[in-house]
């Protein structure tokens, strides 16, 4: 039983920050978690409010810290730093997955690795700490979820565009264009779309494939870009060995 308490005790000790347990609870409850506990309030309202402070917290940083860039590079710098796909990567580096509260049907369909749901949990988790130790605490622990990705020379270019950059890849390595499938879920106002991106056998090279989820058709198309991405990168350094 103390499995869950001690590992939110880790993920806090990672992230640098201390909260009221009320409000961490509450930031880790994802709606699916509600809709099967008699409505109990979820983490949406907190990810609202981290979305802003996200937003704001990456633009002052690039603004000062990138000089020579131009507000359009700056502009997909920002859009790379905050998309989907990075915070659901910053999510899986501290282990926020398995201090989620979710559902037993999101639980049974991977929930915890769901790039929308990490994502969207990274926020409520900083809009928490805004609420409960103010905005320079906040920044701060922005600043230090997404500097290691600010820095990293190579990733403006999967994250901006991740459609393109695996569609060049694919070419690199003697694979045909992607080929998506689209499903989607959900009720009208809350859809869910998992998308499934396919890099047809081509030769001796067995096929690749990779899915993703998202509110729309183009982010889940992103998420199993990336992930189809980094899959070829491994594969293709692997067959030259």
């Amino acid at each position: 039983m103390s499995e869950v308490p001690d590992a939110r005790s880790r993920l806090l000790a990672r992230l640098e920050i201390e909260l009221e347990p009320e409000l961490f609870d509450l930031a880790l409850t994802h709606r699916s978690y509600s809709y099967e506990h008699g409505g109990v309030p979820t983490n949406e309202r907190l990810e609202f409010l981290g979305d802003s402070i996200l937003g704001q917290a990456v633009t002052v940083m690039l603004y000062t810290t990138f000089t020579d860039l131009t507000e359009g590079e700056l502009a997909k710098r920002r859009a790379s730093l905050v998309s989907t796909v990075a915070l659901a990567e910053i999510a899986r580096s501290i282990g926020l997955g398995e201090v989620i509260k979710l559902g037993r049907g999101e639980e049974l369909t991977g929930g915890r690795d769901k790039a929308s749901i990490l994502a969207d949990t990274v926020e409520a988790v900083i809009g928490a700490t805004y609420l409960d130790q103010g905005p320079d605490v906040a920044t701060e622990l922005v600043l230090r979820l997404v500097m290691p990705l600010a820095n990293d020379p190579g990733r403006f270019g999967i994250s901006m565009d991740p459609k393109t950059s695996l569609q060049e890849r694919a070419a690199q390595h003697g694979y045909e264009a992607p080929v998506y499938a689209i499903e989607e879920s959900g009720p009208d106002h809350r859809k869910q779309f998992t998308a499934t991106v396919t890099l047809p056998a081509a030769g001796k090279k067995r096929a690749i494939s990779a899915s993703g989820t998202g509110s729309s058709k183009k982010q889940a198309e992103s998420v199993a870009a990336a992930a189809a991405f980094a899959e070829l990168g491994a594969f293709g350094a692997g067959s030259k060995a």
